[in-house]
């Protein structure tokens, strides 16, 4: 039986069941809207090839995608700016925390677009006259992406802002250092923004699947993406996506990913699926417990690990 038909046949509710019984972590408190998140909540959903999303749990509950939201930004801002622009931000994990204040010391570049600098400076290269027109450019690509019209949870945007001396931090580095030809308050303004766009666990699945379909959304069959930017986006979610985390999750799951601290994960399968995952409490990286595990058992079972041989 080959992968697709495997994937068509598996028993997500088992899966789910199984996962569900792990209570360790506990939930983001970064903002106040995640301390209010219930610990027990779990959404797992898969999008095939052929659209298909099987789902299962707690997949039509929404929340912020915050970091989950880091590649997508990324690949609109290669389609915008160009590889050649796109040099300034680094593809190098860390082996540090996602808002460590650091750049390259050789260059002033953020080490890779999956941590906050490199993220402040992806959103700021997408087109646009101004935040509102960027972040409205940022939201109008992961629609298309998720291949359903997405807001902006307004009242995280507010916390996220409000919140941001990190990233301001980060900001006011970079702009000193030449990277960030934005205002600083321009740059939090956006990346505060499209963090709080609201997804669910069928959402991130739809669009992992967009990437992991070479840039073509399955569910609405709309060329999204053009497939070398998606191979850029797998390849720096490969290497950076689950914070420093990545090096044991690649060697584990073998999957282009990427967490956010609200409980979200997004995996994608190149050429098979894409995953959607919710689950508030995180573990010591700041990665959903539990949707590590379900993207673990997925690609033990499926065979979706990217070096198997056999």
């Amino acid at each position: 039986m080959d992968i697709d038909e495997r994937i068509r046949t598996f028993d997500l509710d088992q899966l789910h069941a199984s996962v569900a019984e792990s209570h360790d972590g506990e939930v983001d408190r970064s903002v106040p809207e995640h301390a209010d998140a219930d610990s027990g909540l779990f959404g797992l959903a898969v999008c095939d090839r052929s659209g298909d999303v099987r789902q299962v749990g707690d997949t039509d509950v929404t929340f912020p995608i915050q970091s989950a939201v880091k590649p997508f930004v990324y690949a609109l801002a290669l389609v915008d700016a160009g590889a050649t622009h796109l040099e300034e931000i680094g593809v190098e994990p860390t082996g540090e925390a996602f808002d460590a204040v650091r750049l390259e010391s050789d260059t002033g570049r953020p080490p890779n677009p999956m941590v906050n600098a490199g993220a402040l400076l992806t959103a700021s290269l997408v087109a646009g006259d101004g935040p509102q027109d960027r972040a409205g450019r940022i939201l109008a690509g992961l629609s298309a992406l998720a291949g359903r019209p997405l807001v902006v949870d307004e009242q995280v945007s507010r916390s996220e802002h409000l919140s941001g001396d990190r990233n301001r931090a980060l900001g006011y580095l970079m702009h000193s250092a030449g990277t960030l030809h934005v205002d600083v308050e321009d740059a939090i303004e956006v990346y505060a923004r499209v963090c709080a766009v609201s997804v669910s666990a069928e959402t991130l699945a739809v669009m992992g699947a967009t990437l992991a379909f070479g840039g073509r959304n399955p569910v609405t069959g709309d060329r999204v993406l053009p497939v070398e930017v998606v191979r850029s986006t797998l390849s720096v979610m490969a290497t950076c996506g689950m914070y420093d985390g990545s090096g044991r999750w690649m060697h584990r799951v073998g999957m282009p990913a990427k967490s956010g601290v609200a409980g979200g994960v997004v995996a994608a399968a190149p050429r098979h699926l894409g995953i959607g995952v919710y689950s508030p409490p995180l573990n010591e990286r700041g990665n959903s417990v539990r949707g590590v595990l379900a993207c673990e058992r997925l690609a033990d079972d499926l065979g979706l690990h990217a070096f198997t041989v056999a």
